[in-house]
């Protein structure tokens, strides 16, 4: 088939209106997952830090589930066994609305959180004591020295990590499809069932893909080179002093 015969087949209202459709979810999913998983993400970092250290494993186990056991067997957990453990007054609204979407999203949150509390308390280790020492000794009680004073200090150093993370999140998106979610591979896979143009389909989800992170790798750049090239500085000129 020449681009004469499918070019005009793709760009019908019911074809491009779905690419359109699964871009929009994709990148939704990407925002959801950034937003509610950082969030998470901090708050379990503080969380850590708080804690006593018998509860550390606790975490540190949650932590590792989410890192070793792979994102679509995660995906598929939430899809189909949240629904059982959880209470009807919970899963009543999301089976009400569109679950699938909410489920993988709260599957990326899950796991992007779990990833971004790691990379935070890496973050934390890496600054010297005698910042949360000298916040509590001016008079900041435990939140207060986190919060302004070793959390952004870690955030700068946890950053370049952070965002190479919500890249491989973003890619991770297309796993959604295994539960149904009418993202841009579901939607690329159910063109291609219809009309069997294959490597038409594919490849425009491919520069689709490509394109969405190629953006997101620009703006890691910028982010890195705002924050993390701010910390690397500071790091090598502690390290000097040190020498």
């Amino acid at each position: 088939m020449t681009s004469a015969d499918w070019l005009p087949t793709l760009l019908q209202p019911p074809y491009l209106g779905a690419i359109g459709h699964g871009l929009l979810t994709t990148l939704e999913l990407t925002v959801t997952f950034v937003i509610v998983g950082g969030t998470a993400g901090f708050a379990m970092a503080l969380l850590r830090a708080a804690l006593p250290r018998w509860l550390e494993p606790l975490l540190a186990a949650w932590v590792a589930c989410h890192r070793n056991i792979p994102m679509v067997v995660q995906m598929l957990f939430w899809y189909f066994a949240m629904p059982q453990i959880l209470p009807d007054r919970i899963t009543g609204p999301i089976n009400a609305s569109a679950s699938e979407f909410v489920y993988a999203a709260l599957a990326l949150s899950s796991a992007f959180a779990a990833y971004v509390s790691e990379d935070l308390r890496s973050g934390i280790r890496s600054l010297p004591p005698g910042q949360y020492l000298a916040a509590r000794a001016s008079g900041l009680g435990f939140v207060a020295s986190m919060v302004f004073v070793v959390l952004p200090q870690a955030v700068r150093a946890a950053t370049p990590a952070i965002c190479n993370q919500i890249l491989l999140f973003f890619k991770g998106t297309s796993l959604a499809a295994a539960i149904g979610v009418a993202e841009l591979t579901h939607v690329a896979q159910e063109i291609n069932h219809e009309t069997f143009l294959t490597f038409q389909i594919f490849a425009i989800a491919t520069a689709l893909y490509m394109a969405v992170a190629l953006g997101l790798i620009g703006l890691v750049n910028l982010t890195e080179a705002r924050f993390g090239g701010s910390a690397g500085r500071r790091s090598r000129r502690r390290r000097s002093t040190a020498k």
